[in-house]
């Protein structure tokens, strides 16, 4: 097997850690989603998502869970801010949940669902809290999927005039803005494997899906841009993209070429159009059969490609692929299973034999490291925020504690590589840890715990993990200072 990178991240586990810190204006966060804290799905008017439909459909989710209640977050933010503030983070990066603006994903917007938004944004910053608002994590309004959801052009457009409502209301006190979380998940997870909502399994359409992800984001970016320059103001937009780092298992051609197509549409089939305005071309030839991209209309890259004030990444694992089942390949999480097949070229993820989180994803920092480093390589001057950082482990709540000292591990050894792609001048501007707290976890419901704080799902109380007053610690002393 080749061997993974050699980034230098630290002393090894048996030396002492040197202490790290960040600069003074560092961002530390932490982050959320609607769908998988809020709860209330019926509450106010909000309409269906995909989520809401996708739970209620059995066998898609485990133990057939939904969204409600969730963490009741929709009733208990300002229990939720406070907790924040306790723990001193700095910024809370939330979704907001277009069922509840547009219950149809179109026309009047619904009062209650922006007064509750409106409400969050003023407690977060009376609690000295900056708001980082993502305004699509997935829950699409069942009625716009009813219509095609995002392989259908229309998608887009509605999706930019849902993005200047939400700015009218919010933007006078708001800087910072994402559009999309992870469109490749929203593309591919949802339209080609369906193992998410709204669980079609059309590769063509997931590559069109792609591409009206990527317009909605361009159309949303200048409606921001536009309705903020008219106002005076300068809002930041970015897109949150779940980069990742894919290796070859072997040196042999046919990894080598394996980690080269699952690359192209994992990573580059989002950010060359977003930072280059174009599409890889040898990401055009692998799909061939499958489409021929004629849903590319005149303008669309040009829209697609607007300068990025910044770019969040997502980041939980490497990922290591063959060409051949000969070479150990694991059936834990093959890419041919959640991605266009690329003809018939087998592609199969391998398990490197790795330490793995909960959710089976190995546990290694400098796959961070060579996320970090290769972004800032081919787009330079892009900013970059780690909007996502984390892991699942089975937490255990034992006499009102919850000692998860292999969470703390994941994040030391996370912000240690984010440090080192600093020192080796990746423009890193901030950190948000994933999760604020226990959540539902999508098609795998409640069984899996990523939070820095535990959550009861019958009483609803909120207990902070270690983890959580370790975080607590790294955020106050703008570092890890003396910590292991």
């Amino acid at each position: 097997m080749t061997s993974q990178s050699t980034a230098s991240l630290g002393q090894t586990e048996e030396e002492p850690q040197r202490d790290i810190r960040f600069p003074q204006d560092f961002v530390w966060g932490a982050a959320t989603a609607s769908f998988q804290v809020e709860g209330a799905t019926t509450a106010d008017g909000r309409g269906t998502s995909i989520w809401d439909t996708f739970c209620a459909t059995p066998g898609k989710v485990e133990n057939g869970d939904t969204g409600d209640p969730a963490c009741d977050h929709y009733n208990r933010y300002r229990d939720d801010v406070a907790l924040m503030r306790e723990l001193g983070i700095g910024a809370y990066r939330f979704s907001v949940a277009w069922p509840r603006i547009q219950p149809d994903g179109r026309g009047k917007p619904l009062r209650a669902g922006l007064d509750f938004y409106d409400r969050l944004v003023d407690c977060l910053l009376e609690a000295g809290i900056e708001p980082w608002p993502t305004l699509y994590h997935w829950d699409l309004p069942q009625a716009l999927e009813d219509e095609g959801g995002w392989p259908n052009r229309d998608t887009a457009k509605r999706f930019g005039d849902y993005a200047e409502i939400v700015y009218t209301r919010l933007g006078d006190r708001i800087t910072n803005w994402n559009t999309l979380n992870e469109p490749w998940c929203a593309a591919f997870l949802g339209y080609a494997s369906g193992v998410h909502a709204p669980g079609r399994r059309e590769p063509a359409a997931a590559l069109a899906a792609a591409h009206h992800l990527m317009l909605g984001h361009g159309l949303a970016a200048a409606a921001i841009r536009d309705l903020g320059s008219r106002s005076g103001r300068t809002p930041l937009v970015g897109i949150v993209h779940n980069q990742t780092t894919v290796r070859p298992y072997t040196d042999s051609e046919a990894d080598v070429d394996a980690a080269r197509r699952i690359d192209a549409l994992r990573n580059r089939i989002f950010t060359e159009p977003l930072v280059k305005g174009r599409y890889p071309e040898d990401l055009l030839t692998d799909v061939a059969a499958i489409t021929d991209y004629g849903f590319v209309e005149d303008g669309d890259l040009e829209t697609i490609s607007a300068p990025l004030d910044m770019m969040g990444v997502n980041f939980y694992n490497p990922s290591w692929v063959s060409g051949s089942r000969e070479n150990g390949g694991s059936d834990r999480l093959p890419p041919d299973e959640y991605s266009p097949s690329v003809g018939s070229q087998h592609v199969v993820e391998v398990d490197p034999g790795l330490p793995v989180t909960a959710m089976g994803w190995p546990i290694d920092a400098t796959g961070l490291y060579d996320t970090l480093t290769r972004l800032a390589n081919d787009y330079p001057g892009l900013t970059l925020y780690v909007t996502e950082n984390g892991a699942a482990f089975d937490d255990k709540l034992v006499d009102g504690a919850v000692h998860d000292t292999d969470r703390i591990a994941y994040l030391d050894a996370h912000l240690r590589a984010a440090h080192a792609a600093m020192e080796a001048g990746v423009p890193l501007k901030g950190y948000f840890a994933w999760s604020l707290m226990d959540n539902f976890e999508w098609a795998l419901g409640y069984g899996k715990r990523f939070g820095i704080v535990h959550v009861d799902y019958e009483s609803q109380v909120r207990t902070v993990k270690d983890s959580g007053r370790w975080y607590s610690r790294v955020v106050r002393d703008g570092g890890i200072i003396g910590q292991r």
